[in-house]
């Protein structure tokens, strides 16, 4: 492990490193520290608290994963950040610790996680979110799959975001991000469906065509949450499983809809 590691890295004892973790020059990685197989900490970056990052993740030059929660009810103690696999933190990018015992941040596997973002405590994260650079989300939000986070976005704490969502480039989200739709504005609302998104995940056309349905029929037609949810669930497509898991989301919101 001697040769992956630079002589100017600061690794603390206690630290659980996989000896085929690297570590750059003037990194720094805390005691409670767990790094997997094949995971690179690049120059001057940081992971520090009860960090546990999977295999083959990337954290780059001046990230810092594991910092102190920025939450004032914060009472001490080393705190937990999950980190899945093959995730890439790119420069000056950040991801908080939990607020308390027994909580924790987590993120998934294949993240992006692009310059100046930040993750805050007790967000979860699926897989495969794309999040632009300088975009930020509040504590306890909730992202699915394979979401695209534009740059200088800014999601309210506890808000959901469903899978193959968007929000667009600056936009400020106030309130749930429903799967499959694209949302942009100050404050966001529900735009179009993420037509691109889904058929680089391979969706059909004719699914593409019936989301596009339900989303006119829960944004396009004048009706209130109530009446939308009843439109949907008498709709040609209800019986679809993309249909049931956004009537599933919206039933479940607390924040309301974009």
């Amino acid at each position: 492990m001697d040769t992956l590691i630079h002589p100017s890295a600061i690794i603390e004892a206690g630290a659980d490193l996989d000896s085929t973790v690297s570590v750059g020059a003037y990194a720094y990685v805390g005691k409670a520290v767990q790094a997997g197989p094949g995971t690179k900490i690049m120059h001057h970056a940081t992971v520090d608290g009860k960090t546990t990052l999977g295999k083959d993740n990337e954290v780059h030059p001046y990230a810092y994963l594991g910092g102190q929660t920025h939450d004032l009810k914060y009472e001490g103690g080393v705190q937990s950040l999950e980190i899945g696999d093959r995730n890439v933190f790119r420069e000056y990018s950040t991801a908080h610790c939990a607020t308390a015992e027994g909580l924790i941040t987590r993120l998934g596997d294949d993240n992006l996680i692009l310059a100046y973002s930040h993750i805050a405590h007790e967000c979860i994260v699926g897989n495969h979110l794309i999040m632009s650079s300088h975009s930020a989300l509040g504590g306890h939000v909730s992202v699915g799959d394979h979401v695209n986070i534009g740059w200088g976005v800014g999601v309210h704490q506890f808000c959901r975001i469903g899978n193959h969502a968007m929000a667009a480039a600056t936009s400020t989200v106030l309130q749930d991000i429903p799967p499959y739709v694209i949302a942009q504005g100050n404050p966001a609302e529900g735009r179009s469906i993420n037509k691109v998104g889904l058929q680089r995940a391979g969706y059909s056309e004719d699914t593409i065509a019936s989301i596009r349905r339900l989303f006119i029929l829960f944004f396009k037609k004048g009706l209130n949450r109530s009446q939308a949810l009843e439109a949907l669930e008498a709709s040609e497509e209800a019986n679809l499983a993309e249909a049931k898991e956004l009537i599933a989301f919206i039933r479940s919101s607390e924040r309301g809809i974009v």
